[in-house]
This record gives C-alpha cells, sequence and structure tokens, in this order.
C-alpha cells in the first residue's frame, strides 16, 4: 500500500541518517564520548529517542554500522578468494586481507569515516569485541587466514596469532591514517587506495614472512 511502502521509505532514510552521523561523531570524537542523544542530534532528528526506537541500544548502533560496512567488504574479498583459488603465495592471500578494506575506502569516496570508526571502536574495551564479532568471524576473514596458514605451515601456533594481530591493526591504522588525511585536505604518502595497499601489502607479507628471532612458550 503507498502509505506503508511511503512510512519504510522514511524510516529507512531515517536509519541511513543516523548511521551516517553515528559514524562520523564517533570516528572523530570515540566512542565513549559520543551519546545516543548527541547522535540524534547530528542526525537532525527531533526525538532524541529516535537511536534507541530505530536501533535499540548503543552497541546494536555500532554494529549496525559495522554490518553496513562488511556486508560490502565481504563481497569484495569473495570474488579476490575466487582468483586466488589454491594459490601457494603469500603475497595473494595477504591481498585478500588488504584489498577488500581500501578498495570499499576508495568506492565510498571523500570523506569516509569507517577506518577512524573502526580504530576507535577497536580501542575500547566495551565495544571491541562487537568489531571482532562481525568484522574478523567473517565466512572469508577465515577463509583468508586459512589460505595464509597454508603459505605459512612451520609458523608456531602462537607467533601465527601474533602476527594475525599486528597484521590487523596495521591495517586499520595505516587506513585511518590515510582516510584522516584525505578528509583534512592533506595529501597522503600514497597517491590512491590501490597505491596504499599495494605498500601495505609489501609490509605485511614481510611481515607475516620475518624470522622469529626469540621464541618460548611460557
Amino acid at each position: 500500500m503507498p502509505g506503508i511502502e511511503a512510512r519504510t521509505t522514511r524510516a529507512d532514510r531515517t536509519r541511513e541518517s543516523i548511521l551516517t552521523a553515528a559514524e562520523r561523531l564517533l570516528a572523530e570524537q570515540g566512542v565513549a564520548a559520543v551519546s545516543s542523544r548527541r547522535v540524534s542530534e547530528a542526525a537532525r532528528q527531533g526525538n532524541n529517542a529516535a537511536v534507541g526506537y530505530h536501533f535499540g541500544s548503543k552497541a546494536d548502533l555500532l554494529r549496525a554500522i559495522v554490518r553496513k560496512h562488511t556486508t560490502v567488504i565481504e563481497q569484495i574479498r569473495s570474488d579476490l578468494l575466487t582468483a586466488a583459488a589454491d594459490s601457494t603465495e603469500l603475497r595473494d592471500w595477504v591481498a585478500c586481507l588488504v584489498r577488500p578494506y581500501t578498495e570499499h575506502l576508495a568506492a565510498l569516496g571523500n570523506p569516509t569515516w569507517y577506518a577512524r570508526f573502526a580504530v576507535q571502536a577497536m580501542t575500547d574495551p566495551t565495544y571491541r569485541e562487537i568489531m571482532t564479532d562481525e568484522a574478523f568471524s567473517a565466512p572469508s576473514f577465515q577463509q583468508t587466514v586459512e589460505g595464509l596458514n597454508r603459505c605459512l605451515p612451520t609458523l608456531p601456533l602462537p607467533v601465527r596469532l601474533e602476527r594475525q594481530e599486528m597484521a590487523s591493526h596495521l591495517l586499520l591504522q595505516v587506513c585511518a591514517e590515510r582516510e584522516r588525511s584525505l578528509a583534512r585536505g592533506v595529501p597522503p604518502t600514497r597517491r590512491s587506495w590501490a597505491d596504499a595497499a599495494t605498500g601495505l601489502i609489501d609490509v605485511l607479507v614481510a611481515l607475516w614472512s620475518a624470522p622469529i628471532t626469540e621464541f618460548s612458550i611460557e
């Protein structure tokens, strides 16, 4: 019915406005500093309870932001995984880790906030679990990790997990810094997101394949 369709369209637009406003505020100011009321105001909602009405809790709002992006990132990574197939080249699997993020951010244009939002969420103990659950437990991400592991069969499991953590942090931080530079109009070191991905892949390949100087289990 026309009336129901119109209300649904308005609700969808309101949800999108809230998601955009929340992502920007959280990226720029941090998770702890931004209340649901401030998000509603930034989204130009007359009702200060709009966030709660459309999303529920603040944690639910963060999860919705992550899912909005990971859905697209998952599709890009799935396409890259198809191309990688049974590759035994470490670089191919590192590319499957990096390029889905950079291609997605490039497609969003400028400014973007998702990389900075992700960094803020990952540094907050309350919301870190949401990021890891949604972004790092995705099937395509797990498939990428399996491909990496096949290329590094002699790497001890604790070292592998340590380097996976390092790689994830480096990916998010580098993307966030480039995103911040672009938003401020400061030319970043690399000309494009694709070039930035290439640089990141170079570094992460070196990280994953670095020698182990000393290793012991406490």
